[in-house]
């Protein structure tokens, strides 16, 4: 059995204080282990004065981690499971995927309380078209304004006067510590969530044994599940586009997963919105046949009306 990991996490607080938390865990289970925490910058990090949707979506915050992985420089890296690709360089894996803690959107505000207290044209600050997209269709008066940066920027540009609401992860402000500071956990008929959003992945090198063993005890079987129909769903949407989408699977019990899932124009004005159930045995089937589901639906006209994908059809 191995007897040290390095783990590599991005250098932004919310990462390190993610990183921490699997060391911890993995400290209390295998006491002898000796884990080192590696602090890298991804581009994602570097360029915050850029939309996300215009410098490459997935994959910007998880590349130099994963670079370093191959090297043998690190062990393994620990992501927010939102911002990973479906598709992971060869020779790497998914290792473990942790219980969510909640999967939700979050309005943040120091003047209203919820969505539908806003005034007309409010600025609202979120760097996701997925949140643009919905936030529009259910209140097109909304000025929606690009927000970067990690959590304790976005929230000192709010207490500057910037914006009058940002909308961030109910996980991440939690993590922080920062749960007072949510206003409303927006209901998902409102907004769905991001693919993953709420559970951490470990990834590891495909080979590596040993190293593998010792990360099984994170598994979260339920979360496990939902989110490999999640991440089904977006794949079968994927292709170099930048398109607003959400997803949320659940395990309902034995014998049913729900996954429910939506396509959206970039200015909210058209929302194509399903859900399927089925077994979870299934979740692969589930999440793809939602997203073509979707696409037949009218999803696939707004992409290619939008120029933002050709490749799907």
């Amino acid at each position: 059995m191995a007897s040290k990991i390095i783990i590599g996490t991005r250098n932004s607080k919310l990462a390190v204080w993610q990183s921490q938390y699997v060391a911890q865990y993995l400290q209390r289970r295998y006491p002898h282990l000796q884990i080192e925490l590696r602090e890298i910058m991804t581009k994602g990090d570097r360029i915050l004065d850029v939309p996300l949707a215009k410098i490459g979506g997935k994959g910007l915050f998880t590349k130099e981690l994963e670079v370093d992985m191959l090297d043998n420089k690190i062990d393994i890296a620990v992501h927010s499971l939102k911002d990973m690709p479906t598709t992971l360089p060869e020779g790497l894996k998914i290792a473990a995927i942790t219980k969510r803690i909640h999967c939700g959107d979050a309005l943040v505000s120091n003047e209203f309380n919820s969505i539908d207290e806003l005034p007309k044209g409010a600025v609202v600050g979120t760097s996701s078209l997925r949140r643009k997209a919905q936030l529009l269709n259910y209140r097109p008066d909304l000025e929606i304004h690009d927000l970067r940066g990690n959590v304790h920027t976005r929230l000192a540009k709010l207490d500057k006067g910037e914006y009058q609401a940002i909308i961030l992860a109910v996980a991440g402000l939690k993590r922080l510590g920062f749960g007072d500071r949510i206003k409303q956990i927006i209901p998902q008929s409102i907004c769905l969530p991001a693919v993953g959003q709420g559970a951490l992945a470990i990834e590891s090198r495909s080979q590596d044994e040993e190293i593998n063993s010792l990360l099984a005890c994170l598994q979260d079987e339920d979360t496990a599940i939902a989110t490999k129909a999640e991440r089904s769903f977006l794949a079968t949407l994927e292709g170099g586009c930048q398109i607003p989408v959400g997803v949320y699977a659940e395990v309902l019990n034995a014998n049913e997963l729900q996954v429910e899932g939506i396509i959206a124009s970039v200015d909210g004005k058209e929302i194509y919105r399903d859900s399927v159930i089925g077994n979870p045995e299934d979740a692969e089937q589930l999440g793809k046949g939602l997203a073509e589901k979707l696409l037949a639906a009218g999803g696939l006209k707004i992409m290619q009306d939008l120029g933002l994908c050709t490749n799907l059809g």
